[in-house]
Formats: structure tokens, sequence, C-alpha cells
């Protein structure tokens, strides 16, 4: 779970960086996978598994996704929740009750593993539901030390993150799944910069390339998201709430390329709107004059060849996924909860979900893919505060503390706002 605080990603040096042709390689088949380069090396160095294990690995989560829909609605009595285990093989869990044995032949028919448990997701999301509220009849000292509450489903519980060992807890919370974290910290603003004069027409605009946007008073370092269209066909990213400077005020803050050396490009566009509370994201109206530049379903490290994106999926526990920012580029890990509420400093992000990703300040915003799927928009690190990855990483090795990377899921971008469609083309 988590062992470190939480942390805006919004600021801090960015770099482009030019890389070689990627190469292609291939599936069992003979067929290419056709990953960049940059992507293959991080899934080799972050999750030592080959690019056809990650595209078949994050095949198999969306399957198993599919049967858990299903199988909340058809099985709500037992149906106990569905991972990837560590061998990337697809677990469906089932408590015992009514329509089990149904359950049970639907899942092993499916090629899922089953794994008996004692209480159903039915169970675990009331418990969810009755800490929630208990948490609201305590007094400040308890409730202050309180960071959030998720679903545990591997370990068939629920668990909560504290700033301090010892707070009270009611008495249907496992004591082994409360754990300790220091408070989220949030980063400092940048003063306001000046753009310099720039060409309009550089070339592609892709996810995980560098932005700043500009308000009345600050500018902020952030990374594109995903490349889209709003219902009226216009294009548009999105990107993280927390990006925008002037707080969802709609078209006050300006978004700039960043180029390289940190300067501050040509204007690309404004925010059209940004949530930023329960939710983090943001929707930037990009500028008719440069809309041929953000025409394509890329995901990169900047200045090199991107993945294209090729639709969209939900989290899943055990899923192999890949964030790319313009501070780090692409860092991979596997997500290890889902529809969770971590508090980031004086809101709760609900719905989220957390990966054992390293990201830097200037990652925020950028896309976060499985397999070619968009999966989500990078929201906040338990290890903004270092100055590079290799050092949490270093330290996660040796305690088991692993870098947190909190994620907003494009799924509940898209849902909130009917007729945005991520770019598949």
């Amino acid at each position: 779970m988590i062992a470190a605080s939480a942390a805006i990603l919004l600021f801090g040096p960015t770099a482009a960086v030019v890389s070689a042709e990627p190469s292609e390689p291939s599936d069992s088949a003979g067929t290419s996978v056709d990953l960049p380069a940059e992507l293959v090396e991080a899934l080799s160095r972050d999750l030592k598994i080959s690019p056809e294990d990650y595209l078949n690995r994050a095949d198999l989560a969306q399957q198993v996704a599919a049967f858990a829909v299903s199988a909340q609605r058809q099985y709500p009595q037992v149906f106990a929740g569905s991972w990837l285990d560590d061998a990337g093989k697809a677990v469906v869990a089932l408590a015992q009750g009514p329509g089990a044995e149904e359950a049970r032949a639907a899942a092993e028919s499916a090629g899922f593993e089953v794994r008996n448990v004692a209480k159903s997701e039915a169970t675990l999301r009331g418990e969810k539901s009755a800490f929630e509220r208990w948490l609201e009849t305590q007094p400040e000292a308890v409730s202050t030390l309180i960071r959030g509450v998720v679903i545990d489903t591997v370990n068939n519980s629920i668990a909560v993150r504290v700033d301090q060992a010892g707070v009270p807890m009611p008495s249907f919370v496992d004591p082994s799944r409360v754990f300790v974290i220091a408070p989220p910290v949030a980063a400092e603003p940048l003063p306001a910069a000046t753009p310099i004069a720039s060409e309009l027409n550089r070339g592609s605009v892709t996810g995980g390339d560098g932005f700043t946007s500009a308000g009345s008073q600050s500018s902020l370092r952030c990374s594109f998201g995903f490349n889209a269209t709003d219902s009226s066909g216009a294009t548009v990213n999105i990107s993280a709430g927390h990006c925008d400077p002037e707080n969802g005020t709609p078209n006050a803050a300006a978004v700039y390329e960043l180029l390289p050396g940190e300067q501050i490009g040509a204007r690309l566009g404004s925010f059209q709107k940004s949530v930023l509370g329960s939710q983090d994201y943001s929707i930037i109206r990009i500028d008719d004059a440069v809309t041929g530049r953000f025409a394509n379903n890329g995901v990169r490290v900047p200045g090199a060849n991107p993945i294209r994106v090729e639709g969209v999926a939900v989290p899943v526990v055990g899923a192999p996924v890949c964030k790319a920012g313009s501070r780090t580029g692409f860092s991979c890990g596997i997500v290890n909860a889902v529809d969770q509420s971590v508090q980031v400093g004086d809101r709760l992000l609900t719905q989220s979900f957390s990966a054992n990703i390293c990201a830097l300040p200037g990652d925020s915003g950028g896309p976060i893919v499985t397999g070619r799927l968009a999966l989500g928009i990078s929201s906040a690190s338990s290890v903004a505060d270092y100055p590079i990855c290799a050092i949490p990483d270093l330290i996660g090795a040796l305690t088991g503390n692993a870098p947190q990377l909190f994620a907003q899921p494009i799924s509940v971008v898209l849902s909130d706002n009917p007729g945005l469609r991520i770019r598949t083309e």
C-alpha cells in the first residue's frame, strides 16, 4: 500500500529528450508489437517483462475487468473482486453464498483462477462506507490524522492510511491494514514567465510533451495528457486540473509550448475546463492556428517516437501501466489500488488509482497507458520532493516502500463530459 506522502506534481525543470528511432520487437507469431524503444527500455528496467508480456497482461486485465462488470451484476452476493497476480494471471475472488457455484463455473470457463475469500465486494464496500460514516463522527484530533481509505481487493479487506500509529479505528478494520504515511506535501508556484518568439508549427504535440500554463500571478510546468476532441468536435487535450493556475476560470490561463532549455514557446491554447477537488483533470482547448499539431493519438518521451493509443481502459489491480512525463519520460509499474480516496493537500481525491511508479514535478497531467489503451492522468506522487527517480527507486528496493503515483482515471473524465473522445488515430 502507501508508505510515503503524496505531493502534487506541478513544478520543476523539464527537458526535451531526443532519442533514436525505436526498435520493433516481435511477438511469438512474428508480428511487430511496435512499441517505442524508450517504452521497451522502461518495461525491462521497471517491470522486468518483455513488450509481449506487457501487451498480453494489459489485454488480460481488461478481459477480467469486463468479467467483473458482469459478475457484479449477476453474482452481487458472492463476487469479491478481480486482479492480476504477480505472475500476470487473472484471479477472481468469490465468497460463499447464492450463486457461488455458477460464478465459479463462469470464471473458470473464462480461463480465470478462482480464489475463495470471506467477504464479497458488496460487503467490503459496505465496510468502506461505514468507515467513512464513522470518520464523520470523530473529533478533529482524530479525523485530521486519517488520509484515506481503499478497498484492498487482494487481501479481502479495507485499508486505511494514517499520519501516525495508534489512531483509533472501528472494530471491523484489520489492524494489519492500517498504514502510516507522512502528511502530503504541496509544491510552490513559479513566478509568471514571458514567452519567447517561436514558430507555431514545430511538429506534432503528443501526450508526455511539456507545457507551461500562465496565469495572472504565476506559471506552472506540466505535461500534456491525451489528445482528444470535445462534443463540438474541437481539438482539445486532457491534462491535470491542478495544472491550471487560475483554478478553473474558463480561458483565463493560457498554455504555451515548453521548449528545450526550459524556454517558453508559442501559445497553444487555454484551459476550457478545469476540475480540482474530488477529481483532478483539465480540458485544454487548442488554438485554431495549431490544431494540426494535436491531430494525433501519440504518447511519448518528448522528442521520441510515440506509442499509438487505440482505446480506453479501466484500472485493474495488478495490471501493468506506464506513464509518460516531460520530466522523467517513461516509467512503468503495477496498479496496486483502484477506486480509492487519498488526501492531497487540502482536497480528497476520490475514484483514483495508484501504481508503484516514480513521477516528479513536471510530470503532472501526463498520460498513463496500459498496453496501447489510455488509462489515466498523473495527479500526485509520494516522492515529488526527490531530484531524480534513482533515489526513491533505490530506497524502495531496500525498504519495500516503492514510490506511488496517484492518478485520475480517464474513463471517469469521459463519463463526466459526454461527447469528449480520446483520439485513437
